[in-house]
């Protein structure tokens, strides 16, 4: 019997199985596993495939060996606020959200294992999982804010509840990178890994979950991300709507330029 999930041949991921384990990689070394279109459709989809699979007890979602993902490019998200009419817009930037969504829905446990950058849209597919396993050498960054835009795909709700208020605003607002140490004291990560092993790392956490009772351990899932998650739908429904808005602003394009030229912005609030 065929399993579509693991013989297909994917184009921007590579999905493998050691027997009740899954590892999903992403797969665009040439582009630092930047998020475009094409491997966020793909993350989304090979999600909802394992959502519900008895067989798969538990999900590694990894990046390069030297680095996670750079994020979304700037580019892709100015081409996403061009579309003929706003609401055709709004469906195009529900993309990130639903690929996050699909992920965090996943019913066997989801490790992230990150190495090198992980930024921005990739950061908020990582806090979509159960647990991240983190290289020392690894951070993870959000340049959103200082580059005008809101943060959004619904992860302030998923960062609040991991790191707590005061720090989910100073990582969201500053966007400085949070190295692996500060990302473990602050509740972001859940172990750090030598420098090249947090895959290998990974793997040991999984053979774990794998070797444990499979209901209970689902119940459990499912009773925490209910617990924890109550109010997140409702404090994050219109980050998508301040996306839009936030990206129509001179401040934004005043952000991107200056980030394309090496160089402070300067914002006016319009």
């Amino acid at each position: 019997m065929t399993d579509p999930v693991f013989e297909r041949p994917w184009s921007h991921l590579l999905a493998t199985r050691d027997g009740a384990i899954a590892t999903v990689t992403l797969n665009r070394p040439d582009a630092r596993n930047a998020l475009n279109t094409g491997l966020m459709q793909e993350l989304t989809e090979v999600a909802r495939a394992l959502r519900r699979r008895s067989d798969i007890l538990a999900v590694i979602l990894a990046g390069g060996a030297r680095n996670f993902s750079a994020g979304a490019d700037l580019g892709g998200a100015q081409a996403r606020t061009a579309a003929p009419s706003l609401l055709q817009t709004r469906e195009q930037v529900a993309l990130g959200p639903d690929m996050c969504a699909a992920w965090e829905e996943i019913e066997a446990v989801t490790l992230a294992a990150i190495e090198g950058y992980c930024i921005g849209g990739a950061c908020a597919l990582a806090v979509s999982c159960d647990f991240r396993i983190m290289g020392e050498d690894a951070y993870l960054r959000l340049p959103e804010v200082p580059l005008g835009i809101n943060m959004s795909w619904r992860s302030i709700p998923r960062i609040t509840t991991l790191a707590g208020p005061s720090r989910a605003k100073r990582f969201v607002m500053f966007g400085e990178p949070a190295d692996a140490a500060t990302c473990l004291a602050w509740g972001m990560a859940d172990a750090v890994a030598p420098t090249g092993e947090a895959l290998a790392l990974a793997g040991d956490w999984a053979r774990k979950v794998a070797a444990l009772p499979p209901l209970p351990v689902r119940m459990t899932k499912e009773a925490v991300n209910a617990s924890a998650h109550a109010l997140h739908a409702a404090t994050s429904f219109m980050d998508r709507d301040q996306y839009l808005l936030t990206a129509r602003t001179e401040d934004f394009k005043e952000g991107a330029r200056a980030f394309f030229e090496k160089r402070p912005g300067t914002f006016r609030g319009e």
